[in-house]
C-alpha cells in the first residue's frame, strides 16, 4: 500500500526473549495489514536479544534492530549507578532513530516493558511520537507503570487488577504456531512420529531448578518416562547434564540451549512443564498443550503465577511451586506430572479447557491499535 511507505513502528524491548517475542508477532501483523510500514526493534546490547533478532524474518526481510546502552533500575547502589549512567545515552540515540524515520513518514513507538523500553518510550514522549504500551504480565513491573502514566494508548495481554486498560487476548509470534499435525511436527524434529511428546522448557534463558527436577524425575526407578519421548529446552550451561540423564534412563530426547522452532515443538507436544512468563503462557494458550506451570520462584510479585491463572481458573493448565531443590520437587511435582503422562482421559479435559479460552489472537488487535495511531499520526 503506497499510503503507508514512510510510515516506521518501533519496537522498545528486550534483555529477554519475554519482551522480544511479543514484538516480533505484532510486527508480523502489522506488516500483513501495511507492506511497506518499516518496523525496527530497539533492544539492549545483551547477546540473546541480538542472537534472537538476527534469526528473525518479518515479511520476508531481516529483522532490523539498533542497541541502545540502557540497563535495568534498581536500589542498589552500583546498579542505580549504571542506570543513570546509561539513561540519557539511551533517551538521546533512541531519539535520534526516531528523528531519522520522521524525515520519512509518520511514526509510532510501541513499548513492551522492561528496562530498554522506558528510556525508548521517554524519547517518543520528548519527539511527540504517538506511545502504545503493551503490558504483558498480570502485575506490571515498574518500568510499564512509569510508561503507563504518558502512553497514548495502553493495552494488556492479562487483566490487570485496578487498570483500566484494553485487555487483549494472548501475543504470540508465527514462529511459535505448529504448522499440521502432531506426527508432522515430530518428524520435522527428528522425532518418532508415533510417540507422544513431553515438553519441558524454562523459556528462551532456561531454568536450572526444571532442569534438575527433570534429571530426577527421568531417574525415577518406576521408569515415568516410559513409552514418552522429550523435547527439553534448557538454556546454557546444563544441556549436557540433561542429555545424559535422558540418556541413562532410555528415553528418547531432543535437548538444546535454545529452540528456534518452536512452532513445531509445541505442535509435537501432548503435554508440558513450563515457567510462566507471558510469552510462555501465551504459547500454551495457543498450542492447546496441557501443561504444569512452574512459576519462577525468586520474583518477590509471583507475578506468574498470576500470568498463568486464567489457564488454570479454565481448567486448562496446573499451577504448582517450584521449591528449588531437584528431591523436594520430585516428591511434590513428580507424581503430578507422572499423573498427566500416565492419563489420556485427564490431558483431554485440560485441552478441553483450553480451548474454552478462544483464539490468542493479540498480536492482530495490537496491530489494528498501531494502525489507528499511524493515520491519526499522519
Amino acid at each position: 500500500m503506497a499510503a503507508d511507505r514512510g510510515s516506521t513502528i518501533f519496537f522498545a524491548g528486550g534483555g529477554t526473549g519475554g519482551h522480544i517475542f511479543p514484538a516480533i508477532a505484532i510486527a508480523e501483523q502489522v506488516c500483513r495489514a501495511l507492506p511497506d510500514a518499516r518496523c525496527v526493534f530497539v533492544c539492549s546490547g545483551r547477546p540473546l536479544d541480538s542472537e534472537i533478532l538476527r534469526t528473525q524474518s518479518i515479511a520476508g526481510r531481516a529483522a532490523e534492530f539498533h542497541t541502545i546502552p540502557a540497563q535495568p533500575f534498581g536500589v542498589g547502589p552500583r546498579t542505580l549507578v549504571k542506570f543513570l549512567r546509561t539513561w540519557g545515552e539511551s533517551v538521546r540515540a533512541s531519539r535520534g532513530l526516531i528523528r531519522d524515520a520522521r524525515a520519512n513518514g509518520p511514526a509510532v513507538l510501541v513499548a513492551l516493558g522492561g528496562f530498554v523500553a522506558a528510556p525508548a518510550a521517554q524519547a517518543a514522549r520528548v519527539e511527540r511520537v504517538p506511545r502504545l504500551l503493551v503490558n504483558l504480565d498480570a502485575v506490571p513491573g515498574l518500568a510499564n507503570r512509569w510508561i503507563a502514566r504518558f502512553a497514548s494508548r495502553v493495552v494488556t495481554s492479562t487483566p490487570v487488577q485496578d487498570r483500566p486498560w484494553t485487555v487483549v487476548p494472548p501475543i504470540v509470534r508465527e514462529g511459535a504456531l505448529g504448522r499440521g499435525t502432531a506426527a508432522e511436527c515430530r518428524r520435522s524434529l527428528g522425532l518418532d512420529p508415533s510417540l507422544p511428546v513431553l515438553l519441558v522448557t524454562g523459556a528462551s534463558q532456561g531454568a536450572s531448578s526444571i532442569n534438575g527436577f527433570m534429571r530426577a524425575f527421568a531417574a525415577g526407578s518406576d521408569r515415568p518416562l516410559a513409552g514418552w519421548q522429550v523435547i527439553h529446552q534448557t538454556g546454557r550451561g546444563e544441556t549436557e547434564e540433561c542429555r545424559a540423564a535422558y540418556a541413562a534412563a532410555g528415553v528418547a530426547a531432543l535437548v538444546r540451549p535454545f529452540f528456534e522452532e518452536m512452532g513445531a515443538c509445541w505442535g509435537a507436544a501432548e503435554v508440558a512443564v513450563s515457567r510462566a512468563g507471558a510469552g510462555s503462557v501465551a504459547e500454551v494458550w495457543a498450542a492447546g498443550v496441557p501443561t504444569l506451570f512452574l512459576p519462577y520462584p525468586y520474583h518477590r510479585d509471583q507475578h506468574q503465577r498470576f500470568n498463568a491463572a486464567p489457564l488454570e481458573q479454565a481448567g486448562g493448565a496446573l499451577i504448582r511451586t517450584d521449591l528449588i531443590d531437584p528431591a523436594r520437587n520430585l516428591e511434590t511435582l513428580g507424581p503430578i506430572l507422572a499423573e498427566l503422562l500416565g492419563k489420556p482421559e485427564r490431558r483431554r479435559a485440560l485441552r478441553a479447557g483450553l480451548a474454552s479460552l478462544g483464539p490468542a489472537d493479540g498480536a492482530a488487535r495490537c496491530a489494528a491499535e498501531i494502525t489507528g495511531m499511524l493515520a491519526s499520526a499522519r
